[in-house]
């Protein structure tokens, strides 16, 4: 049977509405989206780049849990409400993804919160042992 479990990060957002952080499916790593909200203190930062590295601590942290890490993420979209916060967000995410290469996508839309200048979700493929 293949291996599934539930990674929780300790978001209130996550017993709120009802999702895990990310969930193990056999090789595979769903991460949620997530946003730049530091989960120890419930608190974000209202600078889009300062949110973007909280981002990938956030993911790096679920994908730690699971078993990878960035050089297994096989797709990353990233969601914005504003066009113009992504280009700043560059230099972080290439620290993150420039040698990995995963498939993108980018899309301009709302968040669930005001507060919220980006959002991530990755998916990953751990290695088989």
């Amino acid at each position: 049977m293949t291996e599934r479990r539930a990674i929780l990060s300790g978001s209130t957002f996550e017993e709120q509405i009802g999702y895990a952080r990310a969930v193990v499916d056999g090789d595979w790593v769903h991460v949620s989206g997530t946003t730049g909200f530091d989960y120890t203190t419930m608190t974000i930062s209202d600078d889009v780049v300062e949110q973007a590295e909280q981002c990938l601590r956030n993911i790096g942290a679920a994908l730690e849990e699971a078993g990878c890490g960035f050089a297994d993420v096989v797709r990353v979209r990233y969601l914005l409400p504003e066009r113009a916060d992504f280009e700043p967000c560059w230099p972080v995410l290439r620290r993150c993804f420039g040698e990995v290469r995963p498939a993108a996508t980018m899309l301009v839309c709302g968040l669930a919160d005001v507060r919220m200048k980006i959002e991530i979700e990755v998916y990953a493929r751990r290695a088989t042992a």
